[in-house]
């Protein structure tokens, strides 16, 4: 071998050398720099937790990131054929890094630089598994030199399916979806099973470039990119030539998903958000996928919402026009910067621009771009002329009522709550927490404490039954004088009206909320007793014994209120309210129930048998069924001759009370049919008088009963059921006497069975009120 070849050989070795010494020397910098990757062998991306109602939809998901996980298995073959075709055709090949695809790569963009056009990339999935698992998107050698590196080893670590379904679950697909599932769900509103080859490689196309071919962006652009994606599938031999020509020529058929977070249920849906976050930690419900089952009726809720905002709409115009939101200068731009005063969807409110003041109406233009009028029938409620109203550039709430025709709006001062309830078990059906949760997320219904007034006496009277009181005892009303104790001023309640009635009977006392009977009763049954029986039902948890607390003094919120009447309707026992039935893990492990129920013999009945379940719970007994049944019966009075007479045309069986307190600042009605319980709530968030003769009867009532005429038929409100114990008696209503043979005015009195031998009511009238007696009530 001459001396030229020998030192071409020592040349060529030593660079060699070199080169492997500089090769190994970079692996090793970088191997012993480079994140664990192990992790990924369990590694489960975050996934939403899930809200759904009582029949089982989907109303609400708690997630940073839109995502599904599913595992390989699950995923059709047409999909994964569509990406593997649009990121990698040589996956199930190469060891983590294509080397053919790196040399092409390097050939072309030496054409690219030339022409000055896009640089191709050459990474695999799996090292784009690297990149989005554990390195940042920074475009440098050397990131690109660890990606290589973990994406063999990745390969080593982990199956080709493994590392699939880490991709295909993780992969931004744009306009917030995650992963293959959920961006099925986000274009098509389907299922990944039931995609087609077209519909799977749209999605294929996306993960170049999610926002510059997203088909809601720009669908010409999108097609295109489905087009090069479906010419690599026949490329491949996914698809013949007859398929792909079809599939190239489809129009892409977008039907988005519909949208999971209920307007309506905004404020039952952020309480339930604050619940599960405050058992299982904010981290583990944003990521673990928990799927949270609650009873909320969708119906019910949407019923609930608009009857609410009804109501405080009502309320609001009998106050009066309070002025325009802002004034702006007439421009094609006039809409922009007005976020602030966005309502939701189901409002169905738009903001509009006066364009021009007539004489009987007025020229608008709505945010929207559509022309319209509103004519003077529709600003009647404000008592003004249209000059006293507007001026041009003026912006206002309206709502379309007519083809071009619209409503002038306001958005309420007033706010307020209510409540839906299953009085057997305590499971919440609806709630709303005020007008627009957009405009204020604090909820009247869970959070607003306030002085219930009336609404409490229910449970003073009750107290008097279970301390041998009838329906039927006398207490006087008349005025009184109380020494509330040591530097306290003396105390000197009054009845709504400033009249004074004489001795009454006990049901009448609640019928008319009676102010001075209902401070008598308390003032023989002790406040103390009074305090402890409110604490047992979950009204207050620490009130003052003062015995104003007899008259609603002390404050509570409107879910506690509504729930402590659902003894009244279950036979005495106190039920909690349920927001969340129940609580799974991802797997499907149940984590929480609420369930207070058990059934005693459900393993030994047949479905072919006649023997019944029979069903046991362990909720508190707060008092008697026939004390429960006697006052469901008073209150039915209130309903028939009291003050919510105003549901009387209903002509349902309903039970219920009014609440009003001082200077009408609380307005309330808690009310019930056989299965179904109510609370409403009416007031300003910063206290103060509604009005003059703004009563519960007025304000809150009007909204119970709408929710009633929509969701309750004769068929739903039965019969209250009569209580085991208990005897009926007509009784003239006024002296509460056994009536006379063909009197004409007359009731049907419940009185319990140890109160009534050979059909005289004992501890009633004389018979309860010696002459020491006589002195404590007169």
């Amino acid at each position: 071998m001459n001396k030229f070849l020998k030192n071409t050989l020592f040349v060529s070795l030593s660079i060699l050398l070199l080169m492997s010494i500089l090769i190994f020397g970079i692996l090793w910098t970088y191997s012993n720099n480079i994140p664990d990757y192990r992790f990924l062998k369990n590694y489960k991306p975050p996934v939403s937790s899930k809200v759904y109602s009582g029949d089982g939809d989907l109303v609400a998901d708690f997630s940073k990131e839109k995502r599904i996980f599913v595992p390989f298995n699950s995923i059709p073959k047409n999909v994964v054929n569509s990406f593997l075709s649009a990121e990698d055709k040589n996956f199930f090949s190469h060891p983590g890094v294509d080397a053919k695809g790196v040399l092409r790569a390097v050939i072309n963009n030496i054409s690219n630089i030339i022409s000055s056009k896009r640089l191709e990339g050459a990474s695999t999935i799996t090292q784009q598994v690297a990149k989005n698992f554990l390195l940042s998107n920074e475009v440098s050698l050397n990131r690109k030199i660890k990606e290589a590196i973990l994406a063999f080893r990745i390969e080593r670590a982990l199956s080709k399916q493994r590392i699939l379904e880490l991709y295909l679950n993780q992969i931004y697909l744009g306009s917030g979806a995650y992963g293959v599932a959920a961006a099925s769900l986000q274009y098509f509103d389907k299922s990944i099973k039931d995609l087609d080859y077209s519909e799977a490689a749209l999605l294929a196309a996306l993960p170049k470039a999610p926002s510059k071919y997203n088909p809601y962006r720009d669908i010409k652009l999108a097609k295109f990119r489905r087009n090069l994606v479906l010419k690599n599938l026949l490329e491949n031999k996914y698809i013949d030539l007859k398929k792909y020509n079809y599939l190239k020529d489809k129009k892409i058929d977008l039907n988005k998903s519909k949208k999971i977070f209920l307007e309506d249920a905004q404020y039952y849906i952020e309480d339930v958000r604050k619940k599960v976050i405050e058992t299982l930690t904010y981290d583990k419900v944003y990521k673990q996928g928990f799927n949270i089952n609650t009873p909320i009726n969708l119906e019910f809720q949407k019923i609930a919402t608009e009857t609410l905002r009804d109501g405080l709409i009502s309320y609001d115009k009998r106050k009066g026009w309070r002025g325009v939101l802002t004034n702006k200068n007439y421009s094609k731009n006039w809409n922009k910067d007005l976020e602030k005063y966005n309502l939701e969807d189901s409002i169905n409110w738009k903001l509009a621009i006066i364009k021009k003041l007539n004489k009987f109406s007025v020229n608008i233009e709505t945010e929207d771009e559509l022309n319209g009028k509103i004519e003077f029938k529709d600003i009647s409620w404000t008592k003004k002329e249209f000059d006293q109203l507007f001026k041009v550039g003026d912006i206002v709430y309206v709502k379309k009522v007519g083809a071009k025709s619209y409503s002038l709006k306001q958005l309420p001062n007033v706010n307020g709550g209510i409540v839906v309830m299953d009085p057997y078990t305590g499971r919440v059906l609806a709630l709303s927490g005020g007008f627009s949760f957009k405009k204020s997320e604090f909820n009247r219904a869970t959070q607003a404490f306030r002085q219930p007034g009336s609404a409490f006496k229910p449970f003073v009277y009750a107290l008097a039954l279970e301390n041998n009181y009838t329906p039927t005892t006398l207490i006087l009303d008349a005025p009184i004088v109380l020494d509330q104790g040591e530097d306290l001023k003396m105390w000197k309640p009054e009845n709504y009206g400033k009249k004074f009635y004489g001795p009454s009977t006990l049901r009448i006392g609640l019928e008319k909320s009676r102010n001075l009977m209902t401070v008598r009763i308390a003032q023989d049954l002790g406040v103390k007793k009074i305090v402890n029986f409110s604490k047992n039902l979950g009204i207050y948890d620490n009130p003052e014994e003062l015995l104003s607390i007899s008259l609603g003094s002390t404050e509570t919120t409107l879910l506690k209120l509504t729930s402590a009447y659902s003894v009244f309707v279950n036979g005495g026992k106190l039920v909690d309210p349920i927001l969340i039935d129940r609580i799974q893990d991802s797997e499907g492990k149940t984590i929480f129930n609420n369930e207070k129920r058990k059934c005693i013999n459900c393993d030994q009945i047949s479905y072919l048998g006649k023997e019944y379940p029979i069903v046991k719970d362990n909720y508190k007994k707060i008092f008697s069924p026939q004390t429960s049944y006697q006052m469901t019966s008073i209150l039915e009075g209130v309903v028939q001759r009291g003050t919510a007479k105003k549901l009387r045309d209903l002509e349902l069986n309903i039970a219920g009370k009014t609440g009003t307190t001082n200077k009408n600042t609380d307005t309330w009605f808690i009310g019930y049919t056989s299965n179904l319980l109510i609370g409403v709530y009416v007031g300003l968030d910063n206290p103060s008088p509604l009005g003059r003769h703004e009563t519960g009867s007025k304000t809150a009532l009007p909204i119970f009963k709408e929710f009633i005429k929509k969701t309750v038929n004769k068929s739903d409100a039965r019969p209250f059921k009569a209580a085991e114990g208990t005897v009926m008696m007509v009784v003239d209503p006024k002296t509460g006497q056994k009536a006379k043979f063909n009197s004409k005015n007359t009731i049907i009195e419940v009185y319990k069975k140890q109160n009534v031998i050979e059909g005289k009511v004992l501890y009633s009238n004389n018979d309860r009120l010696d002459a020491n007696n006589i002195l404590k009530f007169y």
